[in-house]
């Protein structure tokens, strides 16, 4: 068999490749962050010339925004769940913050509303992803509303509190300091228990069940 043949055989079909290479760039702009993402960096991350990246992404900046995207999507996906009620939906997102398991993610929001000022297109994507994440938690809050999990209120503008706490406490994460103090590793709890209405201590219940359970990956 032939070199020529085996290369036929293994080469990628363009869709799994520009998948890999959007997967590599996203676990840089994690890692290292978004200004590490080079072209030579993905290439060398998977063990392929630059010339290939080249091929599906001709411009750096627009892998570095679409490897934002990517980590962006994931994360909603991860922290909001479909499956369960409103209440348990709400404990899984905030044990994840609660946790540090969505610290490196911060670190990538962090980074990328700083790098935006300077970039349109990546100013757009987040401003994109920023209105998916409150897309998805205000319709979660307008379900625990609907199912009596949550007190009356504007679905939106609890929405909008929430994440403003998520993102005031995120901007601690590169921060050298103790913030494990239950002040500060409460914080976004408290808030949307306070902007839902929700009976004082329920949802601090449900999160420390969520920490108890072994399936609270």
């Amino acid at each position: 068999m032939t070199s020529r043949a085996i290369s036929t055989r293994l080469r990628k079909r363009p869709e799994e490749r520009r998948d890999e290479i959007l997967a590599a760039a996203a676990t840089i702009a994690i890692d290292e962050g978004l200004e590490r993402i080079t072209l030579r960096a993905v290439a060398e991350r998977l063990g392929v010339r630059p010339g290939l990246i080249t091929h599906y992404f001709p411009a750096a900046d627009d892998l570095v925004v679409r490897a934002f995207a990517r980590a962006a999507e994931a994360e909603r996906e991860r922290f909001f769940p479909s499956g369960g009620g409103p209440l348990d939906r709400l404990a899984h997102f905030l044990h994840h913050i609660e946790t540090g398991a969505s610290q490196p993610l911060a670190r990538l929001w962090l980074n990328a509303r700083h790098l935006a000022r300077f970039r349109p297109a990546l100013n757009d994507e987040l401003e994109k992803q920023d209105a998916l994440d409150r897309a998805r938690l205000v319709s979660l809050i307008r379900d625990g509303i609907a199912s009596g999990d949550f007190g009356e209120t504007d679905a939106e503008a609890a929405g909008i509190r929430i994440l403003i706490a998520i993102d005031g406490s995120g901007s601690y994460v590169n921060s050298p300091g103790d913030y494990t103090r239950p002040v500060y590793r409460h914080f976004v709890a408290d808030v949307a228990e306070w902007v839902l209405r929700i009976s004082p201590g329920s949802l601090r219940r449900a999160i420390d069940a969520r920490r108890a359970s072994p399936d609270s990956s």
